[in-house]
């Protein structure tokens, strides 16, 4: 997984039940744009705004 997005994406997965078809989308369009997992994933509309300031408290506990 580019970026070691490793435990970002158990997180995503475990804690916020993202379907893993959608973070599999998501990490391809990561590729093509060079943008961070967690925003690709809020514009293409899978998070809301609050999981997205969950995942980024998150990041900075990481």
């Amino acid at each position: 997984m580019s970026r070691d997005y490793t435990s970002l994406v158990q997180f995503l997965q475990e804690e916020l039940a993202i379907p893993s078809t959608s973070i599999r989308q998501a990490l391809q369009q990561c590729k093509q744009d060079s943008a961070p997992l967690p925003m690709v994933l809020w514009q293409q509309g899978v998070l809301t705004l609050q999981q997205l300031e969950r995942i980024f408290d998150w990041m900075e506990m990481a």
